[in-house]
Parts: C-alpha cells; structure tokens; sequence
C-alpha cells in the first residue's frame, strides 16, 4: 500500500491514489497504614444514640426466565472502545492494511462497504501540564479503489460529557416527548440515533475520490480546561458506503499555533500519526482468556477494539415460531426476557448475546460485551386466553447478573447507590381506548433494580394487543436487563 504521507496534499485535503498494483486487497480476514486513636480517647458507645444498619440482602422472584428470539444482524461495526481513558497519542483502532505501517500490528486490515455503524467512546484525563492540551479524536476514512466511492451519512450523533450531557441525577422514569431528557454522553447519543437524528457536523453525503481519503471526524476531548480534568467523548453514526473503505480512530493532542494557542490537527498529520504511529495507551486491563472462564471464579471481560458484527437484534416474541401471539402469564405469575446478556451473566438460558468480533487486538475483549450502540427492537402480540378481563404489567428490570440459578430472579433491597442502565426506551402501543400512542421515557435502574412497569394494559376475554419496544443499549450502562410480562392477580 502507498504511503499516505507521500501522496497527501493539505491544497487537496486528501490522499492520491497508489498505482493499481499496490491496491491493498478490498477482501476481508475473516495503601498507607490507618491510625486509629486509642479506645480511651472514644466517647462511650452510647454517647451516639441508636445506630440502626440495613444489611443488604437478595430478593428471589421464581418465574419463567426465557432466551431471546431472533438474532443480531450481520450488519459490521467499528467498535472502538479501548483504551477507555486516553493519555498517550496513538491509534485507537485501525481497520487498514499493515503494509507500509512502522507498527503493523495496530492495523486489522478490514474494509468496510455497504451499511456499516461506527461507535466510539473515550476519556481524556489530564495528569501533567501538558495534557492540559485537548485531545483530539479523528476519524480519518481511506478509499483504496480508483473509483470514486460515495458514503452516506444515515444517523450520526457525537457529544461530550463537558459541556453537552453531564451526568445528572434523573428519576427512574421520566417522560421525555421531545429528546431533551439526559445524564452522560452515552445516554444522549442514543437518544439522538433512537429518534432517526444526523447532527448537524456531517453532511448526508461525502464523496471521496480515488486513492483519497477524508476526515469523517476531527473533534476535541478537552481536559484540564474543565473541572475536573477528565472529559469524555461518546459517538455514534449509521453509514453506507458505494464501495470498500478502510477506517482509523486516532488520538492526538492539539497542535499549537505561534501564540501558543490550540488548533486541530490537519489531515496530513492525521495521516503522519496513522503511519508512523502505535496504539495508544494506557492499555486496558487484557481480558480473562475465553477458553479458561470455567477456572475463573472472578473474570475480567475487557474493552472492546475491532469489528463486531451485528447492529440490531429484532426479536418477534411469540409463544414459538409456528404462532403469532404471546400469551399472557397466569394472574400472578410473570416471565422475562434476557437482554444484553453475556457469558456469566445469561439468567439460566444459556443465550449469549455480545456480539461476535471479527477481527481485534489481542488484549481486547472476546465479544463485544454490552452491545453498546446495538438497537433492540422487541414486538410482544400478546394474547388473554381466559374468559376474564387480565390486567398485565410490562417492566424494564436490572437483576443481579447471574449464570446458573434457573427458574427465577435475584433483586437487591436496599439498592446499591450505583446505576447500572442510563438511556431512553420508545413504546408504542394501543391503549385501552383504542387509541394507538408512542412513548418516550428515560429510565435510570440500579444494580438489582426491580423497576417500575412502562406499562400496565387491560386485555379483554380473548383479546391480542400489540406491544413494541426499541432502545439501543447506551455506553454507560452494565449488562445484563431484562424485559419482564407480568399478569397482575385481581385483588379480592
């Protein structure tokens, strides 16, 4: 493959393309001491009145705890997520050909063409002066071909925690009509991407000419410059592209300009840093290797840097594939559907839902653990068998991440101060006037969280309603959840 710094031009923002003999193959791979002062020198004990501690404890539901039907699509995603926290320039994440790189090992080798997402999500934190500097994210897309290749801009949505989305303290549920409800960039970039959105910083179309390449994004992580001095930088786009197309995610801070000032980097030394540059650091921790897990009694999963496969899960849940309804519990009793679920963590059923990576560094995650970016898209037609009226409760639920404990679920009471899913839900339904609504709340859930209903419907004798949920899973969120049928039993 030519080099790209021999061949870029600033006047042409671009790259020219090699002689068609060095094309690189379009064809993918498949704590100090604490002092404690002596007992004398304490008030007696019952100088601080009644001291009343609540011990946590775990709440078991017994219920029917299923797999998830349907399956995520084939759909490729440029998934780069490690390091998490960035503190050396580098490559984040390259799919191009090793050839011609001083470190061919940062490079994967895997173009993309056709419908493909990209999803991003790093941290700057400052540590010395001269990180002070923003750090710059550029996504930096390479057309191999001597062909023109058009890319389309689907969806796209990219913020910061600092000023765009701070993490701010929410109710469980929250009505959010118009998309203005958030906490955290991950939260707000599904949001956007769940209600069809394309931010204004892209275009709908980029042409890219032969042997050129184009900067998809050249954006700041500014750190230092805020309190504290740590910021983060959530992106999310759905693309397609005319033709094979390689990718990188690079990290580097600002250039200065002769008043010491900042500027963004160009795409010349966007390119310098894809060929001369390695993966940038600090490196995360590796994960535990996924052929040993059943030794392991505490596993480290990683962070995610390739290209997973698969951008949407739609899942059609009916009794089984030869009807078209789901039937409703019995009053009383409930059954759920795993979601985000994850090797040690399937509630019983056995279903692994990460997605598959094809290709990654090797001290990076296995699967792409929590889907993050991935749409669920859930189509319940319920259906009352029964002769009477069933009221019935929908719920989103945060269990205890379990494996083995079949035929039920763990809840926690009290619940640990620490969220576990951050990010909007849309319901659509027809209600019990007939009436057809669409809903949008956001909803913050606790680790052990039983949850609220979305919904509570009235079926009549006999009578179907459909039911549909989408979300996409938000980066700021731990798998695994679940959607839970409930009927309520009449009071007497």
């Amino acid at each position: 493959m030519l080099s790209l710094l021999t061949t870029l031009t600033l006047a042409q923002a671009s790259v020219s393309a090699p002689p068609p003999s060095s094309l690189p193959s379009p064809q993918p791979k498949p704590s100090p001491q604490k002092i404690v002062p002596p007992s004398e020198q304490l008030p007696p004990q019952g100088s601080f009145g009644e001291q009343e501690t609540l011990q946590p404890f775990e709440i078991f539901r017994p219920q029917e705890v299923r797999p998830l039907p349907g399956k995520l699509d084939e759909v490729p995603v440029f998934n780069s997520n490690s390091p998490e926290v960035v503190q050396t320039e580098g490559i984040l994440l390259s799919t191009f050909p090793p050839a011609g790189k001083n470190y061919p090992l940062a490079h994967l080798n895997y173009p993309f063409q056709g419908r493909f997402d990209i999803f991003t999500h790093h941290i700057s934190r400052a540590r010395t002066q001269s990180e002070l500097r923003s750090l710059f994210q550029g996504l930096l897309v390479y057309n191999p071909t001597l062909e023109p290749i058009k890319l389309e801009i689907l969806q796209g949505a990219s913020y910061l925690t600092r000023p765009d989305a701070l993490f701010v303290n929410l109710p469980a549920y929250k009505d959010d009509p118009l998309g203005t409800v958030y906490s955290g960039p991950g939260s707000r970039v599904v949001n956007d991407i769940l209600r069809g959105r394309r931010q204004g910083l892209w275009s709908p179309l980029i042409e890219i000419p032969p042997g050129n390449a184009r900067m998809l994004m050249n954006l700041p992580i500014p750190a230092g410059t805020v309190t504290p001095t740590s910021n983060g930088r959530s992106t999310l786009l759905r693309l397609w592209s005319s033709g094979p197309v390689y990718i990188a995610n690079l990290a580097m801070y600002a250039p200065l300009n002769g008043d010491n000032g900042e500027r963004p980097p160009t795409l010349e030394e966007w390119a310098n840093l894809l060929v001369r540059g390695n993966l940038a650091g600090p490196r995360d921790i590796p994960p535990t290797p996924i052929e040993q897990l059943s030794s392991y009694s505490r596993i480290t999963y990683g962070r995610v840097a390739g290209v997973s496969i698969g951008s949407q899960w739609q899942a059609n849940i009916t009794d089984s594939p030869k009807v078209d309804y789901l039937t409703i519990p019995k009053p009383g009793k409930a059954f759920s559907y795993g979601l985000s679920t994850l090797y040690r963590g399937t509630f019983g059923t056995t279903q692994i839902q990460s997605a598959r990576i094809a290709v990654r560094y090797p001290d990076t995650a296995y699967q792409a653990n929590g889907n993050y970016g991935t749409q669920y898209s859930l189509t319940m037609p319920l259906f009352n068998p029964t002769k009477q009226a069933q009221k019935i409760s929908v719920l989103f639920q945060t269990p205890l991440k379990d494996d083995f404990r079949a035929g039920g679920l763990l809840f926690a009471k009290p619940l640990e101060d620490r969220v576990f899913f951050r990010g909007p839900i849309r319901i659509r339904y027809t209600d019990d006037g007939g009436l057809p609504q669409t809903r949008y709340l956001h909803l913050v859930q606790m680790r052990g969280q039983e949850g609220e209903p979305l919904l509570t419907l009235s079926l009549p004798p006999n009578a179907r309603r459909l039911v549909q949920i989408d979300f996409l899973y938000p980066p700021d969120a731990t798998p695994p959840q679940v959607i839970t049928i409930k009927t309520i039993e009449p009071t007497k």
